[in-house]
């Protein structure tokens, strides 16, 4: 056998790490921040936390005993720009703070963000104040998160939701599904901009096309996800 010396990257010469907490029933969120984040740029890590088959309040609620422990389960040696919680109506059931609160204590981040918290500052930015709404949950699950988004300012008078209580079935709700039910959520002329909720919906392939077709912002949970992920990390995106 021969022994080599090696030589080691530089911290500062070593790039810029987001860490992802992924819900273990996500088929989509992963594959989509690939697309969304820019690899040469930055390096993402991912871990996943247990989530329920069904979407109720309860499941997501529990996840809150988890998501501590998935933060561990990230590189020790990592040193990330910023890591997100990547489940936006859970973040609502569980809270912004406490999730914060429970990822920092498993990883060493500078900032923590969620989807929920990104989806607010991205209204702010764009000066947003009403929603045209799409939830793939039952009504239940999303009445929590909206009431959230309109203690910050965001209403939205104009709610649909595709009613579907088992989160295997919406990674695969299809394009023409999404934008059937926008063609009626958006005949309102006092809406300011479109949210398609939940990041295991598929929305990266088509969603620029709906911004030309509705002259809407359209912004998905994955899509304010990317954006507040880079803003954190010192890339905005235009």
């Amino acid at each position: 056998m021969t022994k080599f010396s090696y030589t080691s990257i530089p911290r500062e010469d070593r790039k810029p790490t987001v860490g992802l907490i992924v819900l273990q029933s996500d088929e989509t969120l992963e594959p989509e921040m690939h697309q969304w984040l820019p690899a040469a740029e930055y390096d993402v890590l991912v871990s996943r936390v247990p989530s329920g088959e069904e979407v109720t309040e309860e499941t997501l609620g529990e996840m809150a005993n988890h998501i501590t422990d998935a933060a561990r389960l990230f590189p020790r040696s990592a040193r990330f720009e910023a890591v997100a919680y990547c489940c936006t109506s859970g973040t609502s059931v569980i809270g912004a703070d406490q999730v914060e609160t429970m990822i920092t204590a498993g990883c060493e981040t500078k900032n923590v963000t969620n989807p929920l918290t990104a989806l607010v500052a991205a209204c702010e930015k764009r000066n947003i104040a009403k929603l045209a709404f799409l939830s793939p949950y039952v009504e239940r699950v999303s009445e929590h998160l909206r009431s959230v988004l309109l203690s910050h300012g965001i209403e939205s008078p104009e709610f649909g939701t595709f009613n579907e209580g088992q989160e295997a079935k919406v990674a695969w709700i299809d394009e023409r599904s999404i934008h059937a039910a926008l063609m009626k959520l958006t005949n309102a002329s006092h809406i300011d901009g479109v949210f398609l909720s939940c990041t295991n919906l598929k929305t990266h392939d088509f969603i620029q096309d709906l911004e030309h077709e509705f002259d809407l912002p359209v912004l998905s949970s994955n899509s304010v996800l990317a954006e507040h992920l880079l803003d954190l990390a010192g890339h905005g995106v235009s």
